[in-house]
C-alpha cells in the first residue's frame, strides 16, 4: 500500500510476489492431507478476502497499461478510485484474517464464549488502530488536520461518542437479569458517550478556530481504571486485566501531558511536524501494547495458560515485545512514505532568499535593487569602454616613440 502511494518502482514487484504467495497459500489451504477443520469464519472469509485481492491485481494491470481512451478510458477515474480503496481496506482485511485464523487454530470462541471473545478481540484491535492513527497523524498527518480547520480532538470526541452509544445498548442482553460486568460494561458506555460530546463541544474557540482539548485523554484513563479492577474468576487474568487497565492508564496520563504539557495546546512543536518530541512517542506505543493485552485476556486464553504453568509476567513480556514490533513496523512505513512524498530541498538565496542562488523564479525584485543593478551594469559599461581606449592607444604611443 505505501509503495503504491509513494509511487514506487518496487510496487508492482512487491505486489506480483504478495499476490502469488497469497494465491499459493489459498490453493494449500484447501489441499493439504494434515489436520482438517469444520466449518469456520476463517475458512468463510477467505473467498472474500481472495476476491479483494483479485479485483487491486486486475485494477492494478488496467492502471498500468495507460488506457485512456473509448469506454475504458472513461471509467479510469472510478478505477483509480476503487484501486485506492481497496488497497487500503487489504491490510485491515487481512488483519481480520489472521485474527481469525488465530482463533480457528486453538479453537476459541465456541458457545457460550463467543460473547466475551469478540468484545475483547474488537475493543483490543480498536484501541491499536487508535495508536495507529495516533502515530499518523503525529508524523505524517498535520498537514491534514491544518486543512480540516478541525483539532484532534473533535474527531477523537466524535468516535468516542458514537462508540459509548453502541456499548450502552449492546453490552446488556436486554430481557435477562443484569449481571455485574453487564452494569459496569453500560456505565462505561455512558461515560464514553457523555464525555464524547463535552470533548466535541470544546474542540472549538469562540471565534470557530480549533482548540485542542484532554477530554479523549481522560476517558482513556479512566477506561483504564475500570479495566484494572475488573472481576476474574483466574488468578493470572486478574493480573493481565490489572496491568492492561494500567497500561491504558499510562496512555491516558501521556496523552494528558503531552497535551497540556509538551506541547501546551498547540497542534505541534515544529511548523510543519516533522519533529515530534520524544515523549510524544509513548501515548501511541501504550495504546499498541494495550490492545495487545486487551486481545489476549480472554477466559479461553487464560484457562490455557493457567494449564499450562505460565506466569502472568513471562506473558505480558511477551505481548509487550509484539507491540513494540508493531510500532516499529508502523514507523517504517511511515518514514518510508514520508522520505518519498515530501518534495526535494531547496537551496535559497541567502541574500534575497529564492530558489536557485541569483535567480528570482518569477519573483518581481525591488525597485531599488533593479535601480542598484542598473547603475552597476552601466558603471561596468563606461569601466569597460575606458580600458579598450587605453588599450588601443597604448601600441600607437610605442609607435611614436619608436619614429622619434
Amino acid at each position: 500500500m505505501v509503495l503504491g502511494m509513494i509511487r514506487s518502482r518496487w510496487h508492482v514487484p512487491v505486489q506480483i510476489t504478495a499476490s502469488v504467495l497469497a494465491v499459493v497459500g489459498y490453493f494449500l489451504a484447501h489441499k493439504h492431507k494434515g489436520r482438517q477443520f469444520a466449518p469456520n469464519v476463517h475458512q468463510s472469509f477467505a473467498p472474500w478476502l481472495m476476491f479483494i485481492l483479485l479485483g487491486q491485481v486486475v485494477a492494478g494491470v488496467y492502471l498500468k497499461l495507460h488506457i485512456e481512451r473509448g469506454f475504458l478510458g472513461k471509467i479510469r477515474n472510478v478505477i483509480v478510485l476503487a484501486h485506492g480503496i481497496s488497497g487500503k481496506a487489504l491490510p485491515v482485511a487481512a488483519w481480520v484474517q489472521m485474527l481469525f485464523g488465530a482463533i480457528t487454530a486453538l479453537g476459541f470462541c465456541q458457545g457460550d464464549h463467543l460473547g466475551q471473545c469478540l468484545a475483547h478481540f474488537i475493543m483490543g484491535s480498536a484501541f491499536i488502530g487508535y495508536g495507529i492513527m495516533l502515530t499518523l497523524l503525529l508524523l505524517v498527518g498535520q498537514g491534514w488536520i491544518r486543512r480540516s480547520g478541525r483539532s484532534q480532538e473533535f474527531f477523537d470526541s466524535l468516535v468516542i461518542a458514537a462508540w459509548g452509544c453502541v456499548n450502552t445498548f449492546t453490552e446488556h442482553r436486554w430481557g435477562s437479569a443484569w449481571a455485574h460486568n453487564d452494569i459496569q460494561h453500560t456505565t462505561m458506555g455512558v461515560v464514553w458517550w457523555c464525555a464524547g460530546l463535552v470533548g466535541v463541544w470544546l474542540s472549538r474557540r469562540r471565534n470557530g478556530s480549533p482548540k485542542r482539548n484532554i477530554i479523549p485523554a481522560m476517558v482513556i484513563l479512566l477506561t483504564g481504571y475500570a479495566m484494572s479492577g475488573h472481576p476474574q474468576t483466574l488468578m493470572i487474568s486478574t493480573m493481565v486485566h490489572r496491568v492492561f487497565g494500567y497500561t491504558l492508564m499510562g496512555a491516558g496520563a501521556a496523552r494528558l501531558i503531552e497535551i497540556s504539557f509538551v506541547l501546551k495546546d498547540k497542534a505541534t512543536l515544529s511548523e510543519d511536524g516533522s519533529n515530534p518530541n520524544s515523549f510524544q512517542h509513548l501515548p501511541p506505543f501504550l495504546l499498541y501494547a494495550s490492545g495487545f493485552l486487551f486481545m489476549g485476556a480472554t477466559e479461553e486464553q487464560m484457562q490455557l495458560l493457567s494449564d499450562a504453568g505460565i506466569d502472568h509476567i513471562s506473558y505480558l513480556l511477551m505481548l509487550y515485545s509484539i507491540a513494540f514490533l508493531l510500532y516499529l513496523f508502523v514507523n517504517m512505513l511511515l518514514y518510508l512514505y514520508a522520505v518519498n512524498s515530501e518534495p526535494a530541498s531547496v537551496k535559497l538565496d541567502p541574500e534575497h532568499g529564492h530558489q536557485n542562488g541569483h535567480l528570482t523564479n518569477g519573483h518581481v525584485r525591488p525597485h531599488h535593487e533593479r535601480a542598484r543593478d542598473a547603475e552597476e551594469f552601466e558603471l561596468e559599461g563606461l569601466t569597460s569602454e575606458d580600458e579598450d581606449d587605453a588599450a588601443d592607444s597604448e601600441p600607437l604611443v610605442k609607435k611614436e616613440r619608436r619614429g622619434e
